[in-house]
């Protein structure tokens, strides 16, 4: 009997020994199970999102880019030249294709969000003139960068040009050369597409130059890719740099008569050789460079209008001479286009025909070269610009240089200045 109990008390441990172990068997199989499951999923769940990255990822080229590919932009060594709030621009160099382009880098908080700045990028893209920079690609990284492709440049742009002590920047055709080239590009954008396009952001530093003095307009709508403040941090910008219309209070409002008014800034850059801003002016100087070719005309100061240099006769060539008549327009010209009232500025396509009308007076006029003996011949003629009607549409906003304001309007008139 004792032993019968004592093999039922064997059997018994060994049945709950058997079951212990059996549980912990399960246990940790299920455990481990779970454990490859759970890091399966990891692994799964990596896998898909690094699929999803690489579909997020992609390259959009344009005419003049078809061989671009997103190694070539991503490993390109590449040099900052310049730099804002809102991106960075690099001197790329392809080394598959061994060429050098410019890489425009937006900050992903800075730029528009969604199909709408895909959209305006095609657009861009598109755009083919030859006074215009095209835009050859754009990537889009799987963390938001955006990388717009431009070629390069390498002879700088037109305000190093301007300020460089470069001679070549004094001379009447060279002038003449790049301020028709850049109001052919700008025209092209306000009335050569299905929509016009508003620069925005027009100033010499955005005007790039090759060998021969050929102006190309950079960052054309670019304002359009960004986000309402960054936009904003552009316009203050150009505000602080001088180009900046009187009455543009915010990015968004950027019109077809505010690029006039850089223009016209521009086009005063390249006659007096001054910067387009005064940042340590005395009593007597204005901050503005048109406030201050305006105050210089009723002042008499003839000599601040144009660079010396300009009134050279080894400075312009024999088989294109300057004219009196040729600097007088052009000035006329600047000054309408910088008219503190909207309305009274010439559209693009009259600033066209107007450059057009002074370059034929070169070669239509035998009209006499000018050299220091003749500068006080000129000076008469700005001084006597004094008393026109163009002389009082500088100093109010009540005058035009036309009898109506609706005759603006026409694209065929020539304004007459």
């Amino acid at each position: 009997m004792k032993h019968t109990h004592m093999l039922k008390l064997v059997l018994a441990l060994s049945s709950t020994a058997f079951l212990l172990i059996l549980v912990l068997i399960i246990f940790f199989y299920r455990k481990r199970t779970g454990r490859n499951e759970e890091q399966g999923d990891i692994e799964s769940k990596e896998q898909q999102k690094h699929e999803e990255e690489s579909e997020m990822e992609d390259l959009i080229t344009f005419n003049g880019g078809q061989d671009l590919t997103i190694s070539d932009i991503l490993d390109a060594p590449g040099e900052v030249i310049g730099k804002s709030n809102y991106g960075t621009l690099y001197k790329a160099f392809l080394q598959r294709s061994n060429v050098v382009r410019l890489l425009r880098f937006l900050r992903p908080v800075c730029a528009l969000k969604g199909e709408e700045f895909g959209d305006l990028v095609q657009l861009l893209g598109c755009i083919r003139h030859p006074n215009l920079v095209p835009l050859l690609g754009f990537y889009s990284g799987p963390r938001g960068e955006k990388l717009l492709v431009h070629p390069f440049y390498r002879h700088g742009n037109l305000a190093q040009l301007i300020r460089d002590g470069n001679g070549e920047c004094h001379r009447w055709t060279i002038i003449y050369k790049i301020s028709i080239g850049m109001a052919r590009g700008l025209d092209y954008l306000h009335t050569g597409l299905q929509k016009p396009i508003v620069h925005g952001n027009l100033k010499s530093k955005n005007v790039v130059l090759d060998r021969n003095y050929q102006p190309y307009l950079s960052d054309f709508g670019q304002y359009l890719l960004l986000n309402p403040t960054s936009g904003q941090e552009m316009l203050e910008t150009s505000a602080a740099e001088g180009y900046k219309a009187p009455e543009l209070i915010k990015m968004r409002d950027a019109s077809e008569e505010t690029d006039i008014y850089s223009l016209g800034v521009i086009f005063l850059e390249l006659l007096s050789g001054k910067e387009p801003i005064n940042e340590k002016p005395t009593p007597d100087e204005d901050f503005y460079l048109p406030d201050f070719m305006r105050n210089a005309v009723l002042d008499h100061r003839i000599s601040d209008l144009y660079h010396p240099d300009l009134l050279l006769r080894k400075g312009n060539d024999e088989g294109n001479p300057v004219t009196e008549e040729s600097i007088l327009k052009f000035f006329q010209l600047a000054m309408a286009c910088c008219s503190p009232s909207p309305s009274l500025r010439p559209n693009s396509r009259q600033v066209v025909l107007k450059l057009e009308e002074i370059g034929n007076l070169e070669g239509a006029k035998s009209s006499r070269n000018i050299g220091m003996t003749e500068a006080r011949s000129l000076s008469a003629t700005i001084a006597n610009f004094g008393h026109c009607s163009c002389h009082r549409m500088l100093m109010t906003n009540e005058c035009s240089v036309v009898e109506n304001e609706s005759d603006w309007k026409k694209p065929d008139d020539l304004v007459e200045l």
